[in-house]
């Protein structure tokens, strides 16, 4: 064969196999049409679904009465696929009763059905509030699909908003409680099967597998919530009265480490955190470092007395109210001359203490700050918390360890501040504080419940139970006679300080304190109050211990046992009725059956009358009883509400 014709051959070969091509393609085609149109067709729905978390109801945060400071509010869209069986028979009775509950014309939903983009889904509504939501689910219309969103609501606005902290946008907690508890208050999200469209949008469709989500945990707290309101009202007032710039105030139970309130001035609303300024939802308490001034002489006091330097009664010379230690030049307030040592506590003098503690080993004197908790986070379950500030002893000037012994050249935050006299309070025990009391399912099922804990022994029994006395006598007739407090003992300390401003100690910036407990031979609260740059008066016994004083005559009648102590004057008259010493009436003998007339009695009176027949008091203000609830009158309660006036 010629070459031309191999050639023409060969061409004619390619292009019948070529002209074959469409024949196999069409082939393929019709045997994929006729045996697995089925299972493509499964393959492209498999394709387009995807899934998509449902958001978990977070659990709620209960003061320890268990009122909901933080729980959730619940909204709900409506959407539909009208392609469902059954819905286009009850289409016409669905879109009647929602145009009737929602005050939308049916016509509208109707129109939206039929306009809609996607053939088996269209949103309606959005954020129906829980009642429509329950409402639709009853009338049990196929086709109809409620998808939850939730928020998050704090029911006492800017009441403990410091401990409470908020959540973001995404739910999840930014700051406070909300943030240290996060995983626990969460929850665990659920799945829910969707469908994605050409586009890529998702869409929710009936009938995908969906798996619920599981409710986040609650926790209760050890804080209630009268109380803490009451410690921010008299912060609030106290921070006005002085022109201070801010306040921080903290409040524990010395035997257990739990915290009974948190308070700042200023403070802000959870609901609206980004309303506020930074400053405004610090939580002072636990992120802010200051030099303590005289409330540190808490640390010589013990170091002192243990160490065998002297005795509360031994004489400690302060001559003029001054003296030069290492070329520094340290002064006090008055000239006190030679005063015991228990004195020098009381009247707060920085020569007399400076005196004693530079005869201490530097070394001992350090160990002394730092196994009263100072330098050292104490590890509360709240976030942010810093450590103070405690120099090493090789770090240390020639005029740091008399600076140190009045509270200078150390920086301590207030919650290390109050747990170091919690343990003055409790005998010597360095407690850690805490907030959370309980974690409990929705059901009320207690998970966990949070055990006092010992960090260590700070010092002996014996040296608190000595150096009690000193700080009584602070109250009683030395510089803090601002937090007397009639019928009841307390115990605590001042403290001023001068804040670094370009490199000098200034008075412009102050930090004025009073730390103490009550009652104090038998301690139930350990209460601290700082002021910021007060304008009124620079000094803690001026502007801080009158607040603590405020604070604990509010809370004493919330404390049993105080209320006990503080009425033993209050005796039965010869026929069993309460001397109150008022225009009242004589208040009945024994159990009566009805509410008696508690108006024109003091507080004390009138919470020691409903305390001994066994019921329960809730007091606001002090002073005089100018409102109870219920009224005279009434059956017995289990619970009165007190309301009082000066």
């Amino acid at each position: 064969m010629k070459p031309k014709d191999q050639i023409l051959a060969r061409m004619y070969v390619v292009l019948t196999l070529l002209g074959l091509v469409p024949l196999a393609v069409a082939a393929q085609m019709g045997r994929i049409v006729v045996t697995e149109t089925g299972t493509l067709r499964d393959q492209v729905r498999e394709q387009a679904r995807s899934t998509v978390d449902i958001p978990a109801m977070r659990g709620a945060i209960l003061d320890r009465d268990g009122r909901g400071i933080a729980t959730n509010t619940a909204r709900y869209d409506l959407a539909l696929d009208p392609t469902v069986e059954g819905f286009q028979a009850r289409a016409r009775s669905f879109f009647d009763k929602l145009a009737s509950m929602t005050g939308v014309p049916a016509s509208r939903y109707r129109r939206q059905v039929e306009t809609r983009h996607s053939p088996q889904y269209v949103k309606l509504r959005e954020s129906l509030p829980p009642r429509q939501h329950d409402r639709i689910r009853q009338w049990d219309v196929p086709g109809v699909i409620l998808t939850p969103e939730f928020g998050r609501r704090y029911n006492y606005g800017t009441t403990a908003a410091h401990v409470i902290g908020h959540v973001g946008s995404d739910g999840h907690g930014l700051a406070g409680l909300e943030l240290a508890y996060d995983d626990t208050l969460t929850g665990t999200p659920g799945r829910r099967i969707v469908r994605r469209d050409r586009s890529g949008r998702i869409e929710a469709f009936v009938g995908g597998k969906v798996v619920p989500p599981e409710r986040g945990d609650d926790l209760v707290l050890t804080i209630d919530l009268t109380r803490q309101a009451a410690l921010e009202n008299e912060l609030r007032r106290g921070v006005e009265e002085s022109g201070a710039d801010w306040g921080t105030a903290v409040a524990m139970n010395p035997n257990t480490g739990g915290i009974l309130a948190m308070a700042n001035v200023p403070t802000y609303n959870p609901n609206r955190p980004a309303a506020a300024p930074d400053a405004s939802r610090r939580n002072r308490a636990v992120t802010d470092r200051f030099e303590p001034g005289s409330t540190f002489k808490l640390v010589g006091a013990v170091a002192a007395i243990e160490q065998d330097l002297i005795d509360l009664q031994d004489s400690v010379e302060t001559g003029e109210g001054w003296a030069v230690f290492h070329g520094y030049t340290m002064k006090d307030i008055h000239a006190y001359g030679t005063i015991p040592f228990a004195d020098v506590i009381a009247k707060s003098s920085n020569v007399g203490m400076a005196k004693t503690i530079d005869r201490l080993d530097a070394g001992v004197f350090y160990q002394y700050a730092r196994n009263m908790g100072f330098s050292q986070p104490t590890w509360i379950d709240l976030p942010g918390e810093v450590g103070g500030v405690l120099k090493r002893p090789p770090q240390w000037s020639a005029t740091t360890q008399t600076s140190m012994a009045i509270g200078y050249e150390v920086s301590v935050t207030p919650l290390q501040l109050l747990t170091a006299y919690s343990a003055l309070a409790n005998g010597g025990l360095l407690k850690r504080p805490y907030v959370v009391a309980e974690r409990r399912t929705v059901t009320g099922k207690t998970l966990w419940r949070n055990e006092p804990e010992t960090i260590r022994r700070a010092f002996k029994e014996e040296t608190a139970d000595t150096l009690r006395s000193a700080f009584e006598r602070v109250v009683e007739s030395g510089t803090g006679t601002n937090a007397q407090i009639e019928g009841l003992r307390v115990a605590g300390k001042t403290g001023t300080a001068l804040q670094i401003t370009d490199g000098k100690y200034s008075t412009e910036e102050t930090r004025a304190s009073f730390v103490g407990f009550f009652p104090a031979d038998d301690p139930k609260v350990a209460l601290l109050v700082v002021m910021g740059n007060p304008e009124g008066g620079i000094y803690g016994g001026d502007v801080a211990a009158p607040v603590f004083r405020r604070v604990a005559r509010r809370w004493a009648g919330t404390f049993p046992e105080v209320v006990d102590r503080m009425t033993r004057d209050a005796s039965p008259t010869s026929d069993g009725a309460l001397a109150t010493g008022s225009p009242a009436e004589t208040l009945p003998s024994g159990r009566p059956a009805s509410m008696p007339d508690l108006t024109g009695l003091s507080t004390r009176q009138a919470v020691a009358w409903l305390h001994q027949h066994g019921i329960q008091s809730r007091l606001r203000g002090q002073g005089t009883i100018v409102r109870q609830r219920p009224e005279p009158g009434a059956p017995l309660p289990d619970r009165v509400t007190l309301a009082a006036s000066q």
